[in-house]
């Protein structure tokens, strides 16, 4: 039976836990388990299971071919989640636990199966002091990543623990696609001489494809694909289209979703639909027709971190849905598209601030709370009586 049947019950796991694996239950033991809690949405009823607790501000999921699942914490450590257990994955990079710093989001490569490589982004701490989002990857060999290595660092490192952005999403060209945020400097966001404030997109090994808009181009750094980007902590591929989708952090308002196109510039700093900090006005996008604008945006926040299109018929109601974990709405942001239209907008509340959103390989919905007893849950339908 699939290892997630185990995750599926529910069990209760500290970090640390050093409990020799237990068997998997049947699955109608699986099935019967009690919800910690349970929430009402459009879809009806659903369960909220504890798989796993005490972590320390968990930031991305990944579930392997076998159920099992990888987990980051941001002060740098990476899990492996599974059999009762939720051991310390050995090998990570070293990284800058700053402010939102720190090791970020996790995936794994399109031929994992084959290759066994696992992806990672986080803070790297700089030379002389700073950090910068990076990428690399090395391949999982039991509780290990065997051969990390990076394939793509931001350039400039910053001062300061803002904005790494730092999510991962595979075209379905196998390209890899990177959003790094602007590290709080915003009008770097518009110089194509640096990656700040961009979604880049590389070959698996790091290279640069030859088909990238500004390869070539004097001063233009060429692994940049987008740029005027703020800071990107949701990043998903259309399962059907192919389009890359991102959802970004606004200043005083303006949370952006963006449908991310070829060489595109999304603004940021020249224009937003919120205001600065300081309360001092930012051009609204309407006086930029040259500037791509967003598909949506909010103004109060939602503080968008994580994003999946929900492909599975467990949950038949959010077939096709985008779903944007929300620290600002503390649950989760379920979308209907048409096309690059919004057309439905549900908020399901869980009272605690989402820092990812995934779909396991049994159909349910599983979520990272942003904790410093952070813990992953799994919605799903309640058991038939």
């Amino acid at each position: 039976m699939p290892r997630v049947l185990l995750l599926a019950a529910a069990l209760f796991v500290t970090v640390g836990a050093c409990a020799q694996p237990e068997p998997a239950p049947p699955a109608s033991a699986a099935a019967s388990a009690d919800p910690e809690t349970t929430v009402e949405t459009e879809a009806g009823t659903l369960g909220v299971y504890e798989v796993a607790s005490g972590l320390d501000h968990p930031w991305g999921i990944a579930f392997l071919p076998d159920g099992r699942a990888l987990v980051t914490e941001r002060a740098g450590r990476l899990h492996l989640l599974g059999d009762g257990t939720l051991d310390v994955v050995a090998g990570t990079p070293e990284v800058a636990d700053d402010g939102q710093g720190g090791l970020l989001d996790v995936a794994l490569d399109p031929d994992f199966e084959t290759n066994q490589l696992v992806y990672l982004t986080y803070a790297k701490p700089g030379p002389s002091g700073g950090a910068a989002t990076a990428v690399g990857r090395g391949r999982l060999d039991g509780g290990a990543l065997v051969g990390f290595e990076d394939l793509w660092v931001q350039a400039p490192f910053e001062r300061g623990g803002r904005h790494f952005g730092s999510r991962i999403a595979f075209a379905p060209d196998g390209m890899l696609l990177v959003s790094s945020g602007d590290r709080g400097q915003e009008d770097p966001a518009q110089d194509l001489g640096n990656t700040v404030g961009t979604i880049v997109r590389l070959n698996r090994d790091g290279s640069v494809p030859d088909d990238n808009p500004f390869v070539g181009q004097d001063g233009a750094e060429p692994e940049i694909w987008a740029y005027g980007i703020r800071n990107a902590q949701s990043l998903a591929v259309h399962p059907t289209t192919g389009e890359i989708w991102e959802a970004e952090f606004g200043p005083r308002g303006g949370d952006e979703l963006n449908l991310i196109e070829r060489g595109a510039n999304y603004g940021w700093p020249l224009v937003s639909s919120g205001s600065e900090y300081s309360g001092a006005s930012i051009p609204d996008p309407s006086t930029r027709p040259d500037l791509t604008v967003a598909v949506r945006d909010w103004s109060p926040v939602i503080s968008p971190s994580g994003m999946l299109f929900y492909t599975s018929s467990t949950i038949p109601a959010w077939t096709g849905s985008l779903m944007l974990g929300s620290l600002g709405r503390q649950g989760i942001v379920r979308l209907e598209l048409d096309g690059d239209m919004v057309t439905h907008e549900e908020t399901v509340e869980l009272g605690v601030r989402i820092r990812d959103v995934e779909q396991g390989p049994d159909g349910a919905v599983y979520v990272l709370t942003d904790d410093g007893n952070g813990a992953v849950w799994r919605l799903a339908p309640l058991p038939a009586e």
